[in-house]
């Protein structure tokens, strides 16, 4: 039997798979290429000495689906595909909408066909808004999500939800992501965002690395001690094995849970630059630039529910992100483009 991972080129979706064959999973990928590269899966097998099963194609694509249903052993999906760009999502929300939450549906639809009631959602920690408190827990109310990226998250987990009540066969685990970053140690595989990246950790090592002149800081007036945002960040390897934990989880057919995912380690900004220059002994020049919006000040997590539910801590900390960033940017100072 094997797991189906749609989005597994992607960053964390290759870190994933990583994990799960350690732990003697067989991986099926599906994966459009929009936002990923096929040569990350060629560097999981580099690094596993296995390689996933791969299917180009979209989640809203029916034919495959079907194809990958019927030829493969499907006991489960991890479901990352999508689009995740925040201020991509803002300029092109109907694209967003259409490949995010039409997308999936096609993919539920084709489970259920098949009857695969098994799946792990890649969800965010967006769907807190401006969250009513902090460490936020699993009983957080959602708030007013600031973006259509979030929207998606929080509809899908509304979809799921609502699928689980009709059809309690189904079991789902909402995994609500905080900011993941790091790479895997070899230095074989990272984050390789298309473009400009979005978040600040490739931005931090584009800099270092030569590639953009500056990083910019939005934001050093708020409530915080540096002035600067506070988040929770997360080693890509903790997050993946978050993932196979929760694999385990399914085969106890647990319903529909939720867990976040993150260090319970608010970080500023700051913190952040400060610990990848001593990490890295690369100086990163950065300004100060206007407030963002829709940036909430401090987000971080209580992540207790997954260590008494799932098992699993988050054990790297943020010096080990950022050495093990740079690790991988140095390394491969252009992503997976040779």
């Amino acid at each position: 039997m094997a797991i189906l991972v749609t989005g597994g080129a992607g960053y964390i979706g290759s870190h994933t798979i990583v994990e799960l064959f350690g732990e003697g999973y067989d991986v099926v990928v599906l994966d459009n290429l929009s936002n990923s590269c096929e040569k990350s899966l060629e560097r999981v097998e580099e690094i596993t000495g296995k390689k996933p099963k791969f299917y180009k194609g979209d989640i809203a694509d029916r034919e495959v689906l079907s194809e990958i249903f019927e030829k493969e052993s499907i006991e489960s999906c991890i479901h990352f595909a999508g689009l995740k760009a925040v201020g991509e999502s803002v300029a092109k929300p109907l694209e967003y909408y259409m490949n995010n939450i039409s997308g999936s549906l096609v993919l539920f639809d084709e489970m259920r066909k098949h009857n695969v009631k098994n799946i792990i959602f890649s969800s965010s920690a967006t769907v807190y808004g401006d969250p009513a408190f902090v460490p936020i827990t699993e009983e957080c109310p959602k708030g007013e999500i600031t973006n259509p990226y979030g929207q998606t998250k929080g509809m899908l987990e509304q979809i799921l939800t609502d699928m689980y009540k009709a059809d309690p066969e189904w079991n789902i685990i909402l995994l609500r992501y905080f900011n993941p970053i790091g790479a895997h140690e070899s230095g074989r595989i990272g984050e390789n965002p298309n473009g400009i990246p979005n978040n600040l950790m490739p931005y931090i090592t584009q800099v270092a690395v030569g590639k953009r002149e500056c990083l910019g800081v939005f934001g050093d007036d708020y409530d915080t001690e540096d002035g600067t945002c506070i988040r929770d960040y997360i080693h890509v390897v903790d997050l993946a094995l978050g993932h196979v934990k929760s694999v385990k989880k399914l085969e106890d057919k647990p319903g529909l849970k939720v867990y976040n995912l993150g260090t319970g380690v608010g970080s500023s900004v700051l913190d952040v630059v400060n610990t990848f220059v001593k990490a890295s002994g690369v100086d990163v020049p950065y300004e100060m630039k206007p407030r963002r919006a829709g940036d909430v000040p401090v987000n971080f997590c209580d992540a207790t529910k997954a260590k008494e539910e799932l098992g699993w801590v988050a054990k790297r900390d943020l010096y080990k992100m950022c050495e093990d960033s740079w690790r991988w940017q140095s390394n491969n100072p252009n992503g997976y483009e040779e």
